[in-house]
Order: structure tokens, then sequence, then C-alpha cells
């Protein structure tokens, strides 16, 4: 999952970048208002982190300009403005989900596992289409009722598909949403990822096309 973390407290962002890089997220960061509404207009992100009081421009009006520009990212506010008439605020100008500080760590990361799954199913829980299902809560992916066995990266390139579904996805990207670029630009990780993937799923399931990518059509 990819994230865009706008934040100017450094001992928080140092808390978040390290907790969830390690958890495999893949973190952007921006100490201001001004830079977090500019990376999160022209960049694709499974999820936007908000705080509140930060330099430049507000949360609240970063976030009522990401809305009035159709950005549709998941947004969670994270503030020290705890009160009820703060988060009725942030929620009747478009976050999705408000979270006050001090906050616990695993509270956060269920909450944008949460956010991300609604992104990509209207069923909260479960994703069913041709002779696949999936359980986001279990990560499980049965196929004809047989639980494949598939490495996290695998599952979370299904997942990246399947959130982009009926459009191809190219290998560039697979690599911007699921990858440091800096750190498999030269590799064939992703090639080798997809052809197991396929040979998991089904070529039947996954179409490809040379200079376009990968596509899942339901």
């Amino acid at each position: 999952m990819k994230l865009l973390l706008i934040e100017n407290d450094e001992d928080i962002v140092s808390f978040l970048k390290r907790g969830l890089e390690e958890d495999g997220y893949i973190l952007d960061i921006a100490y201001d208002g001004e830079e977090g509404e500019y990376l999160g207009s022209v960049n694709n992100y499974d999820t936007i982190i908000l705080d509140w009081m930060i330099p430049k421009k507000n949360g609240i009006d970063v976030l009522k300009s990401l809305r009035s520009k159709n950005i549709s990212t998941p947004i969670l506010m994270l503030s020290a403005k705890g009160e009820a008439e703060n988060k009725i605020e942030g929620l009747k100008n478009g976050c999705d989900d408000y979270l006050s500080k001090p906050f616990n760590f695993d509270e956060l990361e269920a909450r944008l596992e949460a956010l991300y799954r609604r992104s990509i199913s209207k069923s909260i829980n479960n994703i069913n289409f041709k002779n696949i299902n999936i359980d986001l809560d279990k990560k499980i992916v049965l196929k004809d009722n047989n639980m494949l066995n598939l490495s996290l990266k695998e599952y979370e390139l299904f997942l990246f598909l399947i959130k982009h579904k009926n459009s191809f996805v190219s290998i560039s990207k697979i690599e911007e949403g699921l990858y440091n670029n800096e750190q498999f630009l030269n590799s064939n990780v992703i090639q080798v990822t997809i052809y197991n993937l396929r040979k998991k799923i089904g070529k039947e399931i996954i179409h490809n096309s040379r200079g376009l990518g990968y596509k899942i059509e339901f």
C-alpha cells in the first residue's frame, strides 16, 4: 500500500515512517499543507494521512482543495483536535476517517487497512468474481474453493490489479504503487512476481497486452 503522510511533527513522522515501512508500506512525506496538497494531487496513493495543524495550509483547507479537484483518495485525518465538533468538521469536509492524537499505532494501521478494503470492494470483507473469492480480513485467496498459496507480494499485486480493474496497468505503475522505485529499477522482480501470480491465479483471470500491461476484468 502506498501512503502519503502530511505531518510536520518530526517525532510522529519518524515513528510512523519506521512502523509503516517495517510493515511493508511505501510512504511519501510532506511537512506542510502546500507540499501535501501538491503530492496528493499529482500522485496516486491508496490512502492519505493528514494532520490538521500544519504550516502554510492547514489540513482542513488541504482536504477541501483535494476534494474540489475530485481527488477521491481515502483520507484519514490524524489530529490533536479531538473534540466532537472537530471530527464532525473533518468528516463533513470529506475525510473518510478521523483519529485523535495521541493514538495507538495498531489502531491507526487497522483503520488504514479498513479504508483500503473499502476502496477496492463494495463488500468490506470479501471480493467475489468469476471463480475467485478473496477474504480481505484473513488475506486468503480461494479459486474454485481451493486456497492458493500466494506470497505477500503476489497477494498485494493481485489486489492492486483488482483496484484498477478493467484497465491495463503498466509495469511502471505497479513499480510506483508497490515497490520502492530505486530498489527495483533495474530488476526483474515485478515480472517474476507477475509470472508466478498468473501461474497460480490463471492466465484467464489476469490478461496481458504487450506495451499496455496487465488487466483484470469483472
